[in-house]
């Protein structure tokens, strides 16, 4: 039985969701400045299992994992496992409110696979949508005015590979639940780090550990949260609360790292919120889509 719709309680698990984002980002640069970003991929997925364990014991247990796509998951995983690779390292190269402002592209990548993959149409706002985002994204990048941060094109490509994995995402969920998803992400992954890791290992200083634990925990909470918080109301009200996390991650930057944001980046990420919004008025995403992306 669906949740009954809530505004209050849609925006106490998006608030949630968005503390476990910007706990993430912080426990990620911690972590990314001691190990490998592959070393830290893969604790997060094997600590991320077993955190997972028991939602999957009151789902069904092992057995109801079981799936009749083991390609489609391996797919979709090869190139969610680059994203989430690339997202880390991006954080120990650029500001956070930089890196969370592009990340926001993710939408607009899915929104052109989708027509491109899944057939569906490009309407006005869709359209209205992309042209803002890559604009958004010009201005932040400014290629041709100086040398281009090569953060700024890595987290580019941890954004395609996001969009990419939605849309695989879009078509998992036709036939798998958002815990057996979840549950194949962190065996795939962690199969997929492990020589990685193992071949730039080291073990982590005792200090690192909450570190290393709050990385695995907020990866699972952040996306929970906000399939819970889409529960009780649609995105449409949703994703503008998510928005919170560029002003916020900025002022994060600011208060720990004494990180600047110039009027080029606030104006191109105004421009990509822009875009989002506008592509709200598509059909809300289901909580599977936001809760594996």
């Amino acid at each position: 039985m669906a949740p009954a719709p809530s505004i209050p309680k849609a925006a106490f698990w998006m608030a949630l969701s968005i503390a476990s984002f910007l706990a993430m980002s912080v426990a990620g640069r911690a972590t990314t400045a001691e190990l490998n970003v592959f070393q830290v991929v893969e604790l997060r997925s094997v600590i991320g299992f077993f955190i997972l364990l028991p939602l999957v014991m009151t789902n069904g247990g092992f057995a109801a994992m079981r799936t009749g796509r083991p390609l489609a998951h391996l797919a979709r995983n090869v190139v969610h496992y680059a994203g989430q690779a690339a997202w880390l390292y991006a954080l120990t190269l650029i500001p956070l409110a930089v890196l969370i402002s592009i990340e926001f592209t993710t939408p607009i990548w899915t929104a052109i696979l989708a027509v491109s993959f899944l057939g569906e149409k490009l309407s006005r706002p869709r359209l209205a949508a992309i042209v803002l985002g890559l604009v958004g994204v010009v201005i932040i990048v400014r290629p041709g005015v100086g040398s281009v941060d090569p953060g700024h094109l890595v987290v580019l490509g941890a954004a395609v590979c996001f969009g990419i994995s939605v849309v695989m995402v879009k078509s998992l969920t036709r036939t798998d639940s958002v815990v057996r998803i979840i549950f194949w992400m962190l065996i795939i992954q962690s199969v997929l780090g492990l020589i990685p890791a193992l071949y730039v290992w080291r073990n982590p200083p005792v200090e690192l550990w909450p570190w290393i634990l709050l990385v695995a925990f907020t990866g699972m909470s952040s996306h929970f949260c906000m399939a819970r918080a889409l529960a009780h109301a649609d995105a449409t009200v949703i994703s503008p609360m998510d928005f919170l996390r560029v002003p916020l991650s900025a002022l994060i930057g600011w208060l720990l790292y004494q990180e600047q944001i110039d009027a080029f980046t606030a104006g191109g990420a105004l421009l990509i919120l822009l875009g989002n919004l506008l592509n709200l008025q598509r059909k809300a995403p289901q909580p599977a889509e936001v809760a594996t992306s």
